[in-house]
């Protein structure tokens, strides 16, 4: 690989899944800037939002992208809001993007499965198929933006593999 391999998408689309096991068939480090954030801050997300706000966690979050962009190339799950911010689009089409489009609806099922809610805290405080929907509304337009290639995420994960390590595998196109 020769360069980053990013994944974006809303909060339980299945980027982190997805990307351990691409780094692990590739053979390359894997990295999810939420935890480099976590890291970086000293703290969950969900209480850096709380005493921050969105704005300095953006901000944070821009921050882990610069610094996970500047290592050399691995599989990066990038956080759901990652795409807000035109300098960290600018940052994604540097390497290949990857959106993983699931619908609202799988996504709700998902986060009732598995919450992470020091890691997903409300972005809006609206009941949370609302606050998906509304979410996926707001930011369809700048994932499809960022993204080299669209998959849907609701195809099994072998599936996807597969098809990753595909596509990874051709020539690049001009």
């Amino acid at each position: 690989m020769r360069r980053h391999v990013f994944f974006i998408g809303a909060r339980a689309c299945g980027k982190t899944t997805l990307g351990r096991e691409l780094a692990r068939v590739l053979d390359i480090p894997f990295v999810d800037t939420d935890e480099v954030l976590e890291r970086q801050v000293g703290m969950p997300v969900s209480r850096y939002v709380e005493r921050h706000g969105w704005e300095g966690f953006r901000q944070e979050e821009t921050q882990a992208l610069q610094s996970v962009a500047a290592l050399p190339p691995q599989v990066v799950a990038c956080g759901g809001g990652v795409v807000l911010r035109r300098v960290n689009r600018e940052m994604l089409r540097r390497g290949w993007t990857c959106y993983l489009q699931v619908p609202a609806e799988e996504l709700v099922r998902r986060l009732g499965r598995d919450p992470k809610e020091s890691q997903r805290p409300s972005l809006t405080g609206q009941g949370l198929l609302e606050e998906v929907r509304g979410v996926l509304a707001g930011r369809e337009a700048l994932y499809l933006e960022a993204a080299d290639r669209v998959l849907d995420g609701t195809r099994p994960l072998t599936e996807l593999l597969n098809q990753l390590c595909r596509e990874l595998a051709e020539p690049a196109r001009d």
